[in-house]
């Protein structure tokens, strides 16, 4: 992390509420449902996917999580009616996990249940490390029922090779992604390129094997590696995708559009935008380069 990110994220976390949801609009759909619709719209029309979030995570109470799950229902409604290029993606602390794993699996069976009678893809998000079991638990409970649900894999912890092969055996849908959350050197590597190189390695053994992968990074160094692997390895457009956050790295999001690639947007939307504002600056300081660049019109 470099001194200026740092020297960002200081100052910003004791901007006034207002000032921070200036700067976040680009990153944010909005508070409403229909402010997200909106977004997904224009995304649509340059022919660029999109998957919705529900702010909002570690509940603590089960009316918490039932009035999330209602939310997401709300959303995978008007997916259907209005004909969205669009998945949804749950976390599973928003849906009770830390409360509850049984009660979380079935809350997330329920919502996925629902998406499949409506053919749209549910994607389950990965937290930190303490979700990390529990999460893949739940994902192959519902698996073995419904494929429409996956499951995301962060490459700077040091188990996720072990899990790719391990998912691997029953045809896991992957999200692939570096990670955010802190985590302690002796889990989670702390070096760039080892945390590039791990990306690239879960990425060969996913594709080799047949598995569909969003490949979820605004790393450039990462996305001409992975166009690299898929033409060594041939694999079809069918078979991946890329992924990124909704404001960032546009310039390469619509560079991987151009080159004909599918390319999918996660598009977050709630009341609790303020919160997730914080929590992605402080548990990932880079972010705040990037902010501060667009800001400004400049790129890497």
């Amino acid at each position: 992390m470099s001194i200026f990110n740092k020297i960002i994220v200081s100052v910003t976390l004791r901007l006034p509420k207002k000032v921070v949801g200036f700067f976040s609009r680009k990153y944010i759909a909005g508070e409403t449902l229909q402010d997200a619709i909106n977004v997904v719209k224009q995304l649509n029309s340059k022919g660029i996917f999109a998957t919705l979030d529900v702010l909002g995570e570690s509940i603590k109470t089960r009316e918490e999580s039932d009035e999330a799950k209602k939310q997401v229902m709300q959303v995978l409604d008007a997916i259907n009616k209005n004909n969205l290029m669009a998945n949804l993606s749950v976390k599973p602390t928003q849906m009770g996990l830390s409360i509850d794993e049984e009660f979380c699996f079935k809350q997330i069976s329920e919502v996925v249940a629902k998406a499949n009678e409506m053919n749209i893809f549910v994607r389950m998000d990965m937290e930190d490390s303490s979700c990390t079991d529990g999460t893949i638990r739940i994902y192959r409970n519902i698996f073995e029922k419904f494929k429409n649900v996956g499951i995301v894999l962060q490459s700077y912890l040091k188990r996720t090779y072990s899990d790719t092969l391990t998912l691997n055996q029953i045809g896991t849908n992957y999200r692939l992604c570096k990670g955010i959350y802190i985590e302690s050197p002796s889990i989670a590597y702390k070096d760039k390129q080892a945390i590039r190189d791990n990306f690239m390695k879960a990425l060969e053994a996913m594709l080799k094997n047949g598995n569909y992968v969003g490949i979820a990074t605004h790393d450039e160094y990462l996305v001409k590696k992975s166009y690299q692997l898929i033409k060594d390895l041939n694999i079809s457009k069918d078979k991946f995708e890329f992924q990124m956050l909704l404001g960032v790295r546009e310039d390469l999001r619509d560079k991987i559009n151009s080159d004909g690639y599918k390319i999918r947007i996660y598009v977050p939307f709630g009341k609790d935008w303020y919160a997730y504002s914080m929590r992605r600056l402080k548990e990932n300081p880079n972010v705040a380069g990037h902010i501060v660049k667009n800001i400004f019109s400049f790129r890497k």
